[in-house]
């Protein structure tokens, strides 16, 4: 799947997102130089992870009928400086569970949550190929 993002340069930084399915929106915030109308790049990063465990949980709920009545996943994130110039960035996610279940199965559904496709994306080793078109 390729995603595609449109800089809209009147418009500060406003930038449009698409997969060919749906369209959605990044900006960075006015101290950078443009009116905030969207989340900032880290910000997606961050909701995609929450939303991944969010719906991997969900499904599996879903399968073995638990009673579950509310699911919530909240991230945040911590930036680092390192000394050679790099950044450190840090997820801290949290996972919030309701109904009427067995401490096993709050454990079993942290370790569903572990094996969400993000999760695991952002655990592991990333390559990025870069070229100019």
């Amino acid at each position: 799947m390729t995603i595609e993002a449109k800089l809209h340069r009147a418009n500060g930084a406003l930038t449009t997102l698409s997969n060919g399915r749906h369209v959605w929106n990044a900006d960075v915030d006015k101290a950078l130089g443009s009116d905030d109308r969207a989340p900032d790049p880290h910000d997606l990063l961050d909701s995609a992870l929450a939303a991944c465990t969010t719906l991997t949980l969900e499904l599996y709920i879903r399968r073995r009928q638990m009673p579950v009545t509310d699911v919530r996943v909240t991230v945040d994130r911590v930036e680092e400086k390192n000394d050679q110039g790099g950044v450190r960035y840090q997820m801290q996610r949290r996972i919030f569970i309701e109904g009427d279940i067995a401490e096993e199965d709050r454990q079993r559904l942290l370790e569903i949550a572990n094996k969400c496709p993000i999760h695991k994306l952002l655990s592991g080793e990333i390559h990025i190929d870069s070229e100019l078109a």
